[in-house]
């Protein structure tokens, strides 16, 4: 089916109407900041649809008041122009979450080189993205090595995105904003990825076993098709690192949404930050959606976590 791209405003044009963007106050009941103590950070939307921004500012603040996670968010709704961001150039251990970042790397390099994937190949990247195996994003890792990846990363733009050092993939350091630029390349046609990389990679995203199809999908409206990819990954510091990307199509409608997440005192705490995120965004960007309908996720979440170095 061919897509048509909604134009959109100019990179600065956006830029500058989210600057002009109204922050929500903190939602009602919320204690106020002292004069001493720095405000906390509230989503910023622009939207060319009217009321729109200010309603998913709220909503998004609402959906994060009272939990312990710092979280970062960034989303784009292409039939509205809308963009929302939180905390979108904070860096985050990644854990598995960069294994969507590894397939679109070896599909860009395949493209330079002129080829096809192999059998082999083929194996490992449904293995990564459907089922999440380390084992098989291991050995794509180690096949394409630092250099491949960072040069991937420059031709995306993904400029804040640094690869993890001595194999340890999980803890790449991402941003929200630089996942959105990754799924704005898988979801839209560009120089960096082919159209039918753009397809194999939404193809396997939409094909996660229903024990990892969680996060983002969370509330999406009946008859969208869901591409997710999760992470999650518990240290020391800042406890329980979870993570959902998302790509919603079907219906002439194209959305992301990125939410990152740390500072969870649980892996379920985590997953309940980010899924409240997504069910508000989904409800104020498909505002006739019957409730009934909604996509809901598992209630016994998976994921692999990734190895990391001893604390």
């Amino acid at each position: 089916m061919t897509r048509h791209r909604i134009p959109r405003r100019s990179s600065a044009a956006l830029s500058a109407a989210l600057a002009a963007a109204v922050l929500v106050p903190p939602v009602a009941g919320a204690a106020s900041a002292s004069a001493t103590t720095p405000a906390t950070p509230q989503p910023v939307c622009a939207s060319d649809q009217a009321g729109l921004a200010a309603k998913l500012s709220k909503d998004i603040a609402a959906a994060l008041h009272g939990r312990s996670a710092t979280a970062a968010v960034s989303l784009r709704d292409d039939s509205t122009n809308t963009r929302c961001t939180l905390r979108a150039d904070q860096k985050f251990d990644s854990a598995s979450v960069v294994k969507a970042t590894v397939l679109a790397t070896l599909l860009w390099d395949a493209k330079k080189h002129h080829r096809f994937l192999t059998p082999r190949e083929n194996t490992l990247a449904t293995d990564m993205i459907t089922r999440s195996d380390n084992a098989a994003t291991s050995k794509l890792w180690k096949q394409l090595g630092p250099a491949k990846v960072q040069a991937f990363l420059k031709a995306a733009g993904m400029t804040r995105t640094v690869p993890g050092s001595d194999g340890y993939w999980g803890l790449t350091q991402i941003t929200a904003n630089d996942q959105e630029k990754l799924l704005e390349l898988i979801t839209h046609p560009n120089a960096v990825l082919s159209d039918n990389a753009r397809a194999y990679i939404l193809k396997l995203m939409g094909k996660v076993i229903p024990s990892q199809r969680w996060g983002t999908p969370a509330g999406a409206p009946s008859g969208t098709k869901i591409h997710v990819k999760n992470g999650w990954l518990s240290r020391s510091t800042h406890g329980w690192r979870v993570h959902s990307i998302g790509a919603f199509t079907g219906g002439g409608h194209t959305y992301t949404i990125t939410v990152l997440t740390q500072d969870n005192s649980t892996m379920k705490a985590g997953v309940a930050t980010i899924e409240a995120v997504a069910r508000a965004v989904h409800k104020d960007l498909n505002p006739t959606a019957h409730a009934a309908t909604l996509y809901a996720p598992t209630d016994n979440p998976q994921e692999a976590m990734p190895a990391v170095p001893k604390e």
